[in-house]
């Protein structure tokens, strides 16, 4: 018998000529079940339907040189093979990629992409696009609205500063950084700094320090995109607690945004409705470049809300990535931090490094530590006080283990409660030049400068320009304190080969040999951090009096310079003694 098209449901039945007595009864029966049957079997039949329906919603679609990855939480966004660029991310129907740009590492790579589905269930799908020197990985999580990725070197890339940019689509992601936003400015200085409406701006005037940035985005109405580095995602970062930024630079002439993330000496990019990460960027580079997986890292999407930070990157082990040292083959060590002056207790570091990886930690106020995963191997353990480097130690890191190592801070207590700390904080602008640049009209003037000592140091200036003045420090000794003494001043960056010549009332001090130079323009890109240098100044008796002396410093170089851009330092402190 066959029902509706399906076969075989119902046992046929035999007819014969003496039927029973009760037959009515039983065909009336038997197809009573038989419409039971039948229904249970359709229900079956549609319930099966919808969850394939349901299933189908997350893979991957392959149209000409499209992959079109659906997430299966309104997330859809596309990759294209021939290049590993990403064309299209549209979030609950909402285009968030510009159009006219591409999200990308860099500018592009010319990267040949494959796939496949796999991990637990085939609830991953990972593209994978390569290069002679570096893999871009990008994975969808079954119902998670992320575009995850990493990035695999074995060599800086042809394409320059090796960083991955998201550029999206400033009509539908509207609110980025103000300190970032550059349109309707016009350019003076290079093509990345902007006055608005009075105020300077420009893409690198978010700046934060890779330990404090895990996440950063751009939101819009009913979208936001968030550039997550979770975990141990910076540990191929250049550059111990350098400073990374995040900024939204506004191209004038483009309706696009950028959020970015770097790995790289200095700072993460995020541009006009944009998301970039910067891994090797070379602004104010302070050690080499370290090759291997860079990251995990993530583009989530919500409705606005800003997600965790902290979300697991366990799935990443189950998958067949370059460069990935699972968890389980990685150690931690604990500990405690002791000898740095109670003031500080909330400003205490502890960084480990060597040439393979770094990892940074922030103690509590009482100085206890645990430290990240870390990869096995001997690494250089530093305990800083804000920036100043107070104690280094080695410790060996085991597979699978976790170690113990105390720490005690080196630092003379003489050092301990005086300024230095290779920082400019509390001098003068050094509140503002993260965020502005240093002609901003919201700047106090930069100099000349004449500094009593006994004043708040917030009149001292955080860096001196050559072309726009000396810093002169007045003070009074008495006869018990000339005599021959030792003047030391602490800088933190300096630029176009700019170091600093004292001279002490009517001697000249010698001039010191040209720094170490750094391939950025620094102070006025928004940042203070380069490499740490003391200039030592042996003063001859008979130079200082006891009564009224002064100190003038000037900056040096045989490099010129107009204004901001002339050779400069950037002071961490000053010290007589």
């Amino acid at each position: 018998m066959t029902i509706g098209g399906y076969a075989a449901l119902v046992k046929p039945m035999e007819v014969s000529l003496a039927a029973p007595k009760n037959y009515k009864g039983r065909l009336v029966a038997r197809l009573h079940k038989a419409r039971k049957m039948l229904k249970s079997f359709l229900l079956t039949l549609a319930s099966a339907c919808l969850w394939l329906t349901s299933v189908d919603a997350f893979g991957l679609t392959v149209s000409g040189s499209s992959y079109i990855v659906d997430t299966s939480a309104g997330l859809i966004f596309t990759v294209e093979s021939t290049s590993g660029d990403i064309t299209s991310m549209k979030f609950n129907g909402i285009e968030a990629q510009d159009q006219s740009k591409r999200s990308q590492i860099a500018s592009g790579i010319g990267a040949s992409c494959s796939w496949v589905q796999g991990g637990n269930s085939n609830n991953y799908i990972t593209i994978t696009c390569t290069t002679s020197t570096l893999t871009q990985y990008y994975v969808a999580q079954y119902n998670t609205p992320a575009v995850h990725m990493a990035t695999y070197t074995t060599a800086e890339p042809s394409v320059g500063e090796l960083r991955f940019i998201a550029r999206l689509n400033r009509a539908t992601l509207t609110s980025g950084y103000t300190v970032s936003d550059i349109k309707g400015g016009t350019a003076i200085e290079g093509s990345d700094v902007y006055t608005v409406s009075g105020q300077t701006r420009s893409k690198f005037y978010s700046s934060r320090q890779f330990i404090d940035d895990q996440i950063h985005g751009v939101s819009g109405s009913g979208i936001a995109a968030w550039m997550i580095i979770p975990g141990v995602g910076y540990e191929l970062a250049s550059g111990v607690l350098s400073s990374v930024t995040l900024t939204t630079k506004e191209a004038i002439s483009k309706n696009y945004i950028t959020v970015s993330i770097s790995f790289a000496p200095f700072r993460t990019l995020l541009t006009r409705v944009y998301n970039r990460a910067d891994m090797n960027s070379g602004h104010a580079q302070t050690e080499s470049y370290r090759q291997g997986l860079h990251g995990p890292y993530a583009l989530y999407f919500t409705t606005g809300s800003t997600p965790s930070s902290s979300y697991s990157t366990a799935f990443w082990e189950g998958l067949s990535i370059n460069g990935l040292v699972p968890t389980s083959s990685r150690g931690r060590v604990t500990g405690k931090a002791s000898g740095f002056p109670s003031a500080d207790a909330s400003y205490i570091s502890i960084g480990w490094s060597n040439s393979a990886a770094q990892y940074w930690v922030r103690t509590d106020t009482s100085g206890n530590y645990v430290s990240p995963y870390m990869k096995p191997g001997t690494y250089t353990m530093t305990l800083y006080r804000l920036e100043l480097a107070i104690a280094s130690q080695s410790v060996s890191i085991s597979a699978g283990s976790t170690g113990t190592s105390n720490i005690a801070s080196t630092e003379s207590c003489y050092l301990a409660n005086r300024r230095l700390r290779w920082n400019p904080r509390g001098f003068l602008n050094a509140d503002k030049i993260e965020t502005m640049h240093p002609s901003d009209s919201r700047m106090s003037s930069w100099g000349p400068v004449t500094f009593a000592v006994g004043s708040s140091v917030s009149s001292f200036p955080m860096a001196i320009f050559k072309d726009v003045g000396a810093v002169t420090i007045t003070f009074t000794l008495t006869s018990s304190q000339i005599g021959a003494r030792t003047l030391q001043i602490m800088t933190t960056l300096a630029f176009a080969g700019g170091r600093p010549q004292a001279t002490v009332n009517s001697w000249t001090g010698p001039s010191p040999a040209a720094p170490t130079a750094i391939d950025s323009r620094g102070v006025t890109r928004g940042t203070w951090r380069g490499y740490n240098t003391v200039y030592t100044v042996d003063i001859p008796s008979g130079t200082l009096v006891a009564g009224s002396n002064k100190i003038v410093i000037n900056v040096i170089s045989g490099s010129s310079g107009s204004q901001y851009l002339s050779p400069n330092v950037v002071l961490d402190s000053v010290r007589l003694y």
